[in-house]
């Protein structure tokens, strides 16, 4: 007899977690898959980070010299590409949504070849899971650069969100308007790594400046009832990752997460892993951390969790 996930909370039963349907709506494509599965494949024993970050660079240069230093060339990031998938369906992730950036498909020789190496290993490590392709720009970008490429890479429709990423304080998001422009009359979901290190009234400036349908983060909003509220009253959905959070020292522990106030004041969240190989948390450890430190009850996490769920109504799968 299987446990129900409010069950499984409950027992702690980390096993019985991973059967239960589940969703990981942040998730970056190079960095979604497993520590071990990694070491099992390259021979390496690679210690997880014994401390937290102190800037997404520092936490670079961890992932640089632990991981990619065993995962080189072509080889390597499909290697990573494959975990991500193998970790979907080890975690009975049933719907998913890696991100990749433009740099990744030049490097596998442009969109159509791209496409049909993700959608292959989609196919074999993880048939069983709803699979949403991000495109991911870096905040850092050069729009222009963008603009030339992005035709070509919306024409095929393979894509079903768009994202920013990296330096939030790179440069104003509203210099990507015209790429969100385009992004919205192709059909994609729109949504930005925004309120993770800045402030509230930038996730409601970026909501309003690109359209957005979500935010990546997006806790800094916690800090004003006002922007909550406006949240909540928009449906604006925000994708959390709370270990990312402790580990980059956005919050101080999941004990005392954002992601309880955000939940009171009725702004709709979900439970995501943002970069796996790094901060070493499963979607289902995720949800158990939350529980067990008191954060959440069971039947708020099982809400949440169907939150997630819920999604894939919302959009075209790729099977």
């Amino acid at each position: 007899m299987s446990l129900s996930f409010i069950e499984a909370l409950h027992l702690n039963a980390l096993d019985e977690l991973k059967r239960i349907p589940k969703s990981d709506l942040h998730s970056h494509a190079g960095r979604g898959g497993n520590i071990s599965y990694i070491e099992a494949w390259s021979g390496a024993k690679i210690e997880p980070p014994g401390r937290p970050f102190d800037s997404l660079r520092d936490m670079q240069a961890w992932f640089e010299s632990n991981i990619k230093i065993h995962c080189r060339g072509l080889q390597g990031y499909l290697k990573r590409i494959e975990a991500s998938f193998a970790q979907a369906h080890a975690d009975r992730i049933e719907v998913l949504a890696l991100s990749f950036g433009l740099d990744e498909i030049s490097a596998l020789g442009g969109m159509k070849t791209f496409m049909g190496i993700i959608d292959e290993l989609h196919r074999c490590f993880a048939p069983g899971t709803s699979f949403f392709p991000e495109l991911s720009l870096g905040r850092e970008s050069r729009i222009e650069d963008i603009l030339i490429e992005m035709d070509e890479v919306l024409a095929y429709r393979w894509f079903a969100s768009i994202d920013i990423c990296n330096d939030e304080f790179a440069q104003p998001i509203r210099h990507f308007k015209p790429i969100y422009q385009m992004a919205k009359a192709a059909g994609l979901k729109l949504r930005a790594h925004v309120g993770e290190f800045g402030t509230p009234d930038d996730v409601q400036e970026a909501v309003e400046e690109l359209e957005l349908d979500e935010v990546h983060h997006g806790i800094a909003a916690a800090r004003s009832v006002t922007v909550m509220n406006w949240l909540a009253d928009h449906h604006i959905r925000l994708n959390v990752c709370p270990t990312s959070n402790i580990l980059l020292r956005l919050a101080d522990s999941y004990a005392s997460h954002p992601l309880r106030k955000l939940y009171d004041y009725g702004v709709l969240v979900t439970i995501n892993t943002d970069d796996l190989l790094i901060f070493n948390q499963s979607v289902s450890q995720e949800y158990l951390n939350l529980y067990q430190s008191g954060l959440m009850t069971a039947e708020e996490l099982d809400h949440i969790r169907e939150t997630g769920l819920g999604y894939v109504g919302s959009l075209h799968k790729h099977h």
